[in-house]
């Protein structure tokens, strides 16, 4: 670290997502109170080690802070038919608030006519074009988890990204393009300046150290250099990548799409990986099940 500077904040996303879900609890108490039973459903195609696991995960999630949770497991031999029939049935289930249908689905089934299927209302995973619509056009709906986790993470440790210039390394539908689009807003935590880099972008590191706030999602380990950040950035790495490493019992360790150790020492604030923006994104799933509940209460109430 250059003298004089400060040493840089990290971004504790686990402390963070154990605040919000203890808020959660208590929504979800006083929701019970009137009646209503936040209801998550998760559809589980096939056996995907990393989906499996994900899914268990939002289920104990689920069941900490009082939301009822239902997975349903089915064969990568699934029918689309079948699994058409599946989500039909959980729109008209008045106890479900939320539905997701775990990605990647097998190669024969079509991810967009089941990702259409489900209900806007109960689109908590924010993925439906409704949603990402709604979201683009500054209106109220299922904002996606990581994105959403990723501005909630900016808003509590108080980094306004008005008037700063952002720059996105990636441009997934799931990450890259939302949290961009949620900055640029002319909305609270948003009013950013906003560039997009990708594969093919010229002259990366140029750009990339124009940032105030860079959001590195492109799937590639530790592929953001100390060199190409500028002093006093906020670094938010959404990238989770399994590295080999011999001198760990399971014979790899987790590393994100930022060389933490380099880009530390010229950083005002940064995530970690595990422990950054990873645990925001079931938290953000649970946020967006339990407002879901509360408009049907208040539905209700009418």
């Amino acid at each position: 670290m250059s003298e004089g500077a400060v040493e840089a904040i990290i971004i504790d996303g686990k402390k963070v997502a154990k605040e919000i879900k203890g808020e959660l609890k208590l929504r979800v108490e006083k929701l019970k109170e009137s009646g209503v039973t936040p209801g998550l459903a998760a559809v589980l195609v096939g056996d995907d080690p990393a989906s499996q696991s994900y899914v268990r995960g939002k289920a104990k999630a689920c069941d900490k802070i009082g939301i009822y949770s239902e997975v349903i497991r089915r064969p990568a031999d699934i029918s689309q038919d079948e699994l058409v029939e599946i989500v039909s049935g959980l729109n008209a289930r008045e106890d479900i608030d939320g539905i997701l249908v775990q990605l990647p689905l097998p190669d024969h089934i079509d991810e967009m006519t089941i990702t259409l299927l489900i209900d806007p209302a109960k689109d908590v995973d924010g993925f439906h074009p409704h949603s990402v619509g709604m979201m683009l056009l500054g209106h109220p709906t299922f904002l996606s988890c990581t994105p959403y986790g990723i501005v909630e993470l900016l808003r509590r440790y108080d980094i306004d990204p008005s008037g700063r210039e952002v720059v996105v390394v990636g441009r997934s539908n799931i990450v890259g393009k939302p949290v961009g689009a949620m900055l640029l807003q002319k909305a609270e935590m948003a009013n950013a300046t906003v560039t997009f880099c990708h594969s093919r972008t010229t002259n990366l590191k140029e750009v990339c150290r124009r940032a105030d706030i860079l959001i590195a999602a492109i799937g590639r380990a530790e592929f953001i250099k100390a060199d190409m950040v500028k002093e006093g950035a906020v670094i938010i790495d959404v990238g989770i990548n399994r590295v080999e490493d011999g001198t760990t019992e399971k014979g790899y360790r987790l590393v994100g799409d930022v060389d933490f150790d380099g880009c530390y020492p010229k950083a005002s604030y940064i995530t970690p990986v595990p422990g950054g923006v990873g645990p925001m994104t079931i938290t953000m799933l649970l946020t967006n099940t339990v407002q879901s509940a509360e408009s049907r209460a208040a539905k209700q109430k009418k």
